[in-house]
């Protein structure tokens, strides 16, 4: 189901809980919206349709959708500096430092363990919505 985005910031600085088997439905609504906003976004984390928990839905440069649930990063090398936006966020782009290597743990929609490496744009993507579930906002 599509979702409403969440604009208030004291919410969105929140750092979100560990989701559950019992959060798949809340994935759902979470790429549904992703979707929907495809023309403006590459990216979301749950706390922007309102949901406090740890889970992200993105879209890679070969327009692949996933969703992770609990990800962390677990190494990140090659730092730079660069500019995003936001569509939970008023204004411009704003100046922040990413990797552009990282490799994430997360589990899947049917709850498995797994590891994966990724790199560039979907890198970006990635450690923009880690920060939306630690409450960091760009």
């Amino acid at each position: 189901m599509i979702k409403e985005l969440v604009h208030d910031p004291v919410f969105l600085a929140i750092k979100s809980r560990d989701a559950a088997e019992s959060d798949i439905e809340t994935a759902r609504d979470l790429l549904d919206t992703l979707i929907a906003h495809k023309e403006s976004c590459v990216g979301m984390a749950a706390n922007m349709i309102g949901s406090a928990k740890r889970i992200i839905a993105f879209v890679d440069e070969k327009e692949q959708y996933t969703v992770m649930l609990n990800p962390v990063i677990i190494k990140a090398e090659k730092p730079y500096d660069t500019e995003e936006s936001c569509l939970s966020l008023l204004g411009g782009p704003r100046k922040c430092t990413r990797f552009r290597s990282i490799k994430v743990q997360y589990q899947t929609t049917e709850m498995q363990t797994r590891i994966k490496s990724f790199k560039g744009f979907t890198a970006q993507i990635i450690q923009h919505e880690i920060d939306h579930c630690c409450g960091v906002l760009i």
